[in-house]
């Protein structure tokens, strides 16, 4: 048998597919795979959390089932007033001002991506360019029902969609291994 032959014959081996899978799932869920797992062809997004250190996360995301119904549209981050809030990813601040007597920053980012948090006191312009952790703003109180000393929201939207904004920072590492039929 010719070195070819060897080689051509290891390819197509149940040993060697398993090691192949094996190492592309490996690689995926190391930290530097640490990102949102958005649609194939998707550039990965980089992001980082909007509170440094990573903030404890007193109210999870609760899609809605349409844009008028209830639920949570981002999810509540423990802090206290007066800590900075940086800017999750590099973008167009889209949105700096007061809504409904609270301060809210909102940044565009590419792939239609746009985060949002409140309450801040703004230290950013619309229109301004920022990038992944520079400080937008600084926590305030009026937060409505923060189980701590304060609570930031944090949203995301994509072309419309309401998402859970865990997914820019965590890893999404579920994994389905479905049946091999090593003879077919």
């Amino acid at each position: 048998m010719s070195i070819d032959q060897a080689h051509r014959r290891l390819r197509r081996s149940p040993l060697a597919l398993l090691l192949t899978i094996s190492l592309l799932v490996l690689s995926w869920l190391t930290p530097q795979a640490a990102a949102v797992r958005f649609a194939p062809g998707d550039p990965e997004p980089r992001f980082d959390w909007p509170l440094s250190p990573d903030p404890p996360v007193t109210r999870n995301f609760d899609a809605p089932a349409h844009p008028y119904a209830p639920g949570h549209r981002g999810v509540d981050l423990g802090t206290e007033v007066g800590r900075p809030v940086l800017a999750a990813g590099e973008g167009a601040v889209r949105f700096a001002g007061t809504v409904a007597g609270r301060g809210v920053v909102s940044i565009d980012h590419d792939g239609e991506l746009r985060t949002t948090y409140e309450p801040v006191i703004s230290a950013v312009r619309t229109g301004e360019q920022i990038y992944r952790g520079q400080v937008i703003g600084k926590v305030t109180a009026g937060h409505e029902n923060c189980p701590v000393a304060a609570c930031l929201h944090w949203g995301a939207l994509r072309a419309g969609d309401y998402l859970n904004p865990l997914r820019l920072v965590r890893p999404d590492t579920r994994l389905r291994l479905k049946p091999w039929d090593a003879a077919g």
